[in-house]
């Protein structure tokens, strides 16, 4: 696989959920049921121990980092799903001896590219994150992650990711920040680096439609957003790749229809059942995980983390915007197949 290319050509990349019992022992068959979803879905890619895999994974107690890694690298390699590319990106955290060993373990799996997380350099000065960077990429092709703080990340200047997007081993910078002025820094920043071969991917799960066909243009250059790799795309994956494919088809035309706003406004209602940022994200695992639980993908919404659950009224808002948006919805698709994946 031509990494850039593919990855330029815009791909539905989920962020990987953590499959586990209601004693919160890791549950492998669910976790490979999961992965065959995506694949059968039309997933471009698959993101493992990012966010969504709780990176409380990497603990040694826990010791689930490189054995999630193993399990989804052999379940795309070996899940006859039509046999397309399919990109696996490994979740990157920690300083930089600790990133410089997960990039390793992901490289000797056989990941396509790293997702650097730099929450752990909260108070770093930029140039010492920068050398971080460049380091880490030595490793592993890069993508890029600017992640809001919100939920671990931090705010980096345009100035960052100018410097960033001249690392040559960046190979995509997923944006999300959850901000407009801090999602236009990284796209300007990309542009004016020339990076014509580094893609870009949201990960603003509160405005997927609008950066996924905005024409932004700068220094005499236009780009879009391509693809997304986002934890919205780990549920309802099989709509998540139809509603790519229908916009990659309305970006050319020179008016869009009204209707794609009221879609976006659609899905930013969804996403906030899901996300729970009226109790600032509390619930946005248990509540990924309450959508895969009623689909019949995972037995449980339980989190490593015991006091991680859904927060008050919060299932009573999924099952709100499920039935307000039956065409965001592939309960049909799962229902058919969830036999045949859990085999």
């Amino acid at each position: 696989m031509d990494l850039r290319t593919h990855l330029l050509s815009g791909q539905v990349i989920p962020a990987l959920p953590l499959a586990l019992t209601r004693t919160r022992r890791w549950n492998e068959r669910r976790q490979t049921a999961l992965l065959r979803y995506y694949l059968d879905a039309g997933a471009g890619g698959v993101a493992v121990g990012v966010h969504s895999t709780q990176f409380v994974i990497r603990d040694p107690k826990i010791g689930l980092y490189e054995p999630i890694l193993a399990l989804a690298a052999d379940t795309v390699r070996t899940w006859p799903s039509g046999r397309r590319p399919v990109a696996l990106i490994a979740g990157l955290c920690g300083l930089t001896p600790q990133a410089v060993s997960e990039a390793r373990i992901a490289a000797r799996h056989g990941y396509h590219a790293g997702m650097l997380s730099l929450g752990a350099m909260a108070q770093a000065d930029e140039r010492d994150i920068l050398r971080h960077c460049r380091t880490v990429a030595k490793e592993l092709p890069l993508v890029g992650f600017y992640l809001q703080p919100a939920v671990g990340g931090r705010v980096l200047s345009h100035r960052f990711w100018r410097s960033f997007a001249a690392i040559p081993e960046v190979v995509a910078i997923k944006i999300a920040p959850f901000n407009r002025y801090r999602t236009l820094d990284v796209v300007r920043a990309v542009l004016e680096a020339g990076r014509d071969d580094v893609a870009l991917y949201t990960g603003n799960d509160d405005n997927i439609i609008a950066d996924l066909l905005t024409p932004f243009e700068f220094a005499g250059r236009t780009r879009f957003i391509v693809g997304g790799l986002l934890g919205q795309w780990g549920v309802w994956t099989e709509r998540a790749v139809a509603l790519l494919d229908s916009i990659k088809t309305a970006r050319p035309k020179s008016r869009l229809d009204a209707s794609w706003l009221t879609r976006n406004a659609a899905i930013t209602d969804a996403n906030a059942a899901i996300f729970d940022p009226s109790h600032d994200f509390a619930g946005c695992l248990p509540g990924i995980h309450e959508v895969l639980r009623r689909q019949g993908l995972l037995e449980t919404t339980a989190c490593l983390d015991p006091q991680e659950c859904l927060s008050p009224g919060q299932a009573a808002e999924i099952t709100r915007v499920t039935k307000a948006y039956p065409w965001l919805v592939d309960d049909a698709f799962v229902a058919k197949n969830l036999a045949r994946w859990l085999a």
